[in-house]
Formats: C-alpha cells, sequence, structure tokens
C-alpha cells in the first residue's frame, strides 16, 4: 500500500510500504477514507535527525473497515468509523475514568497518511458513525480524530463553563476549534491571539470576541487592557513553543487556569514561583479521549458545529508532501488527504 513516509527535515515521501494487516485478534484493518497533515507534524518536519529507514506519518484518520479479528465485536467490515489518535483497551482502570491516552495497554497512531491503517484493541478504540463515504461532512468527522477533540480537552481542562473569560494563544486548527469549544461551553469573552486574517477571522466566526495580533509583552498589554487589566480565567495554549506559554503566564488571572495542549518543543519553563503566588493551576496534555468523540458526534451529525471548515486545501494521497510545505509555508491552515 501507499504510506506517507518522513525521512528528515523537510524530506516526505510517499512511497510502497507492507500492507496493513491483522497481528492480534483485536486489531482491525481500516482503509483510510480521509486523513490529514498535523501542526504537529511539522514539528519533526522541522528538526527530525535523517534516517535511512524514515518514519511513517500520520495519525488522524477516518474510514471503513476492511477486515477484524476473531475477538472483535463492536465493529465489523463495512462500518465507517472515526478514529482518535490514540488507541486503547477503554476498560483498563485509566480508561474507566476516561483518561484513554493514559490506557496501560495502548498507544498512538504514526501511520495514518496513508491507504489503510492496522488498529489495535479496535472495539475500544473506533468509534462507528452513521455515514456514508461520500458524505459532505466528512471533513468535520475527521476533526474528532484529533483538532476539534483536542481543542475541546483544552476547554475542559482549563474549566470553561457558563460566563467564563477565556484567552486562546494560537491560530491553528486547534486553537480555532479550542474557540469554538470555548464557545459550545458558554465562554462570555474568547480572545483569540493569532496574526494571520484569514485563520483570526474564522476564530470570530467561531466565538471569538476579540482578537489580538500583537505577541510578547505588547500581546500580553493588550489582553490585559481588554479584561479589566487582570487577565481571563483560562489561557488555552495551543501552540507549544515556550514564547507561548510564557505569554499564557502573562495573560492568565490569578486564580486562573492554563491549559495546554500545543504539544511542548521545550523541557525546562517558568512553573514554581511563577505559578505559586498567583494560585495558577497549570494543566493540559493529550485529548484523544474516546468519550469526547461521544460527546461531539451528534452536535457534527446534525451541523449544529461545522468544525471541518478548519480544512481549506485537499491534496490526493501522492501530493502529501505538497501539504506539508504548505502548511508550513502557512498558505494552508489545514490540509485534507484524500487516498
Amino acid at each position: 500500500m501507499r504510506a506517507t513516509v518522513m525521512y528528515g527535515p523537510g524530506d516526505v515521501r510517499v512511497e510502497e510500504r507492507p500492507d496493513a494487516a491483522l497481528q492480534a485478534p483485536t486489531d482491525a484493518v481500516v482503509r483510510v477514507v480521509r486523513a490529514c497533515v498535523c501542526g504537529s507534524d511539522l514539528h519533526p518536519y522541522h528538526s527530525m535527525p535523517a534516517s535511512a529507514e524514515g518514519s511513517t506519518m500520520g495519525h488522524e484518520f477516518i474510514g471503513v473497515v476492511e477486515e477484524v479479528g476473531a475477538d472483535v465485536t463492536r465493529v465489523q467490515r463495512g462500518d465507517f468509523v472515526i478514529a482518535p489518535f490514540a488507541y486503547f483497551d477503554n476498560t483498563c482502570e485509566f480508561c474507566r475514568e476516561g483518561l484513554t491516552t493514559s490506557c496501560v495497554h495502548g498507544g498512538f497512531f504514526s501511520t495514518a497518511q496513508a491507504e489503510a491503517v492496522r488498529v489495535p484493541l479496535a472495539d475500544g478504540t473506533l468509534v462507528k458513525a452513521p455515514v456514508g463515504e461520500d458524505s459532505a461532512l466528512l471533513p468535520s468527522l475527521l476533526t474528532l480524530s484529533d483538532v476539534l477533540i483536542t481543542g475541546h480537552h483544552a476547554a475542559v481542562r482549563g474549566r470553561v463553563g457558563a460566563g467564563s473569560s477565556v484567552t486562546v494563544i494560537g491560530d491553528g486548527a486547534v486553537g480555532l476549534l479550542a474557540v469554538l469549544s470555548a464557545k459550545r461551553l458558554g465562554a462570555e469573552q474568547i480572545v483569540l491571539m493569532g496574526r494571520h486574517a484569514a485563520r483570526t477571522d474564522l476564530g470570530r466566526e467561531f466565538g471569538a470576541t476579540d482578537v489580538v495580533a500583537e505577541r510578547g509583552d505588547e500581546g500580553v498589554a493588550r489582553v490585559r487592557e481588554l479584561t479589566g487589566g487582570h487577565g481571563t480565567s483560562a489561557v488555552l495554549e495551543c501552540v507549544g513553543h515556550l514564547p507561548a506559554y510564557e505569554q499564557a503566564l502573562g495573560v492568565v488571572r490569578a486564580g486562573g487556569v492554563i491549559s495546554r495542549v500545543g504539544v511542548p518543543q521545550y523541557d525546562q519553563a517558568p512553573a514554581g514561583r511563577a505559578l505559586f503566588g498567583r494560585n495558577i493551576t497549570l494543566t493540559g496534555g493529550p485529548g484523544a479521549q474516546r468519550s469526547y468523540i461521544e460527546e461531539l458526534l451528534p452536535e457534527v451529525l446534525d451541523g449544529r458545529i461545522e468544525p471541518g471548515r478548519v480544512f481549506d486545501r485537499t491534496v490526493g494521497l501522492d501530493e502529501t508532501p505538497e501539504g506539508y510545505r504548505a502548511m508550513d509555508e502557512r498558505t494552508a491552515l489545514k490540509v485534507l488527504v484524500q487516498p
């Protein structure tokens, strides 16, 4: 089958790899109907050490079940399914607590930009959706694989609720869907920090009440000006770079929460006194919780939310390297891949 492989910085290729196949009785093989390129894929795109073997890429996909192992009972051949970016048994102690990304038997996908994917622990992982392969909802359903559930996770961990004041740092797909999620949960004021007008315009349509294009100290001052000098009770950091975290420290209100869902590209950051003196809570993490998909899926299906609007370019599988370049050059917000 054809699959996307990264060999080093800027070196992405689509080539033949062994077909996805069952390896355990709890596996399924899913034919990929739609996949995409994630902003987090750009981190190795910039810094991955050169490799002769290469690394398969992709963790977001929806598709049709082609084959199931002998122990799989909840999905069957022909089912249209959504796969979160992690796999899990949905039965271990952490899964029962709703923290499926910490499943003791789980892991994370890295082969989704391909024609097919082997899905371990298929019963626990895959969520069926009552749609066909030609559904107009496919882009929105694909966001349930990562960017919508990650944005939602940021808002949930940030304790966003009715009347909340929120700052969202980052105008990528996760940031924009964190805006949508904060609005859905009842936030009253949502400040979106981003500098790309086409993206922040979409952010306003998703629910942002204010947009701040400035960064650093100037950006912090502007957010505080918009919030009576105090900052916001929740800050959703959707970038993953140290300046974004430092910005979050500057705009969070005393007693507030910084919720990080951008994969951190740093090992050390201000924490101790920077958080302690103002009673700031630092939280966040990977958001591939199955319960989020089940909660949000009905609203996608009936059109109450349209998260698929974050996709602004579609490429074929063989054009995936161009999709990486477009996102890296900021000429595309999020690229959808159609095998």
